[in-house]
């Protein structure tokens, strides 16, 4: 059955999918930020690439480059359109379903310390929650929550209201429990047997929160903070709970609704609100996290060099399925692990995991190696193009990020 405008957009925008009058692009680059290291055109090209990201709808766009060899910022367009602002610098933001490595990881980690296995069965620690029209906790294991091949259906087919702005207004401030959340799951039907196919699925992560939970007897939040947070010093990393506000500074994140006769294909997308107020339990373990450019940058850069997992849980968690064919279109050669996503590039391919989330896009990417990384935060997740410019049939930061990984080595 195809889903509704609606129900695509909100789970596109919990998962991880031209405002008029915003003027001209603001963009700088703070020069101790470019060391002699880097070519002057590196900088230049990641400048000249966020800008074009503008003509797509984005209202500001924010870029970090981490290397080994120095860090490059630069930003474009408006964190605040009303007062010509641009995004600061060190600017927090919703990261949305970049959320889902933490919590990969944090599984990864109990793993490695024998308190759970990738083979356990969901029903070993949360009897009875999956039950119902073909989902069965039974058969459904550690690993494919993790890796998106447990066919669990969305939660987000039940939050249709959500993409409208009604229903918006009315339900931002609303907090969801996850067994809430993956009861709303169970009333639908499994999209397949389990370890048969890949869909990606949120309920997959709010689950593997809630096994997280009792393995340790404390909130997955608290784990994730205690096992990567801390000690990584991600000091502007944030895992807020129910909390609607996003520490300062931050941008205005900016969400548009589907308007009169919109389809999948033409939203027709009416202006846009002040989205920044929301209830993050919505996402939960699937995309609730707040962060900066540099943090973000540091987790990933960690992660892929070894400094969260031991080297048999990276293992596993950089080990790879088929996506879909929708996957594949927006990331070519897309491959998914367990928390995390492989892609091809000009220079051999990147590890990555974006996120959507109402108001917020994250973009990023890292080499195999990890000697590089990108984050891109943009302050919208519905985006509009300007007349008579097309959406790209892949991500809109696909040569951005492939600059910023592949050249001026």
């Amino acid at each position: 059955m195809r889903k509704s405008l609606v129900t695509v957009m909100v789970a596109a925008t919990i998962a991880g999918a031209a405002v008029v009058g915003i003027g001209a692009a603001q963009a700088t680059t703070p020069s101790s930020l470019t060391p002699a290291a880097f070519r002057p055109s590196l900088s230049a090209t990641l400048q000249a690439d966020a800008d074009g990201l503008r003509k797509y709808g984005a209202p500001g766009v924010l870029v970090a480059l981490d290397t080994s060899r120095g860090d490059v910022q630069v930003r474009s367009g408006y964190g605040n359109v009303a007062k010509r602002a641009p995004i600061a610098w060190e600017a927090k933001f919703r990261i949305g379903s970049y959320t889902k490595p933490f919590v990969a990881a944090t599984v990864l980690q109990l793993v490695g310390e024998r308190k759970l296995s990738l083979d356990d069965k969901v029903e070993r620690f949360l009897p009875g929650l999956i039950q119902g029209k073909g989902n069965d906790g039974r058969k459904i294991t550690v690993r494919q929550l993790l890796q998106h091949t447990s066919g669990l259906p969305e939660y987000t087919n039940a939050m249709a209201a959500l993409g409208t702005e009604e229903g918006f207004q009315q339900s931002r401030l609303r907090t969801w429990t996850n067994a809430e959340l993956v009861g709303l799951a169970m009333q639908f039907p499994a999209d397949f047997a389990p370890g048969t196919r890949w869909s990606y699925s949120n309920t997959g992560y709010v689950v593997a929160s809630m096994i997280i939970e009792k393995v340790t007897g404390r909130t997955w939040q608290q784990e994730v903070r205690n096992r990567i947070v801390r000690p990584l010093g991600l000091r502007d990393t944030y895992l807020p709970s129910t909390t609607p506000t996003i520490p300062r500074p931050h941008p205005v994140g900016y969400q548009r609704f589907p308007g009169p006769d919109a389809t999948p294909e033409d939203p027709r997308y009416g202006e846009p609100i002040d989205a920044t107020l929301l209830n993050p339990s919505l996402a939960g373990p699937a995309g609730e996290m707040i962060s900066t450019a540099d943090d973000a940058n540091t987790f990933l850069r960690a992660l892929i060099t070894g400094k969260v997992l031991k080297p048999a849980q990276l293992a596993e968690m950089l080990r790879t399925v088929e996506t879909d064919d929708r996957l594949r279109a927006r990331w070519p050669g897309a491959r998914y692990g367990l928390g995390i996503v492989w892609a091809d590039n000009s220079c051999g391919g990147y590890w990555s995991h974006g996120g959507d989330i109402p108001g917020f896009m994250t973009r990023n990417g890292v080499t195999p190696d990890g000697s590089r990384s990108v984050t891109v935060s943009i302050n919208t997740d519905s985006l509009k193009p300007d007349p008579g410019v097309p959406m790209p049939t892949v991500d809109i930061t696909t040569d951005l990020v492939d600059h910023a990984l592949c050249n001026a080595r």
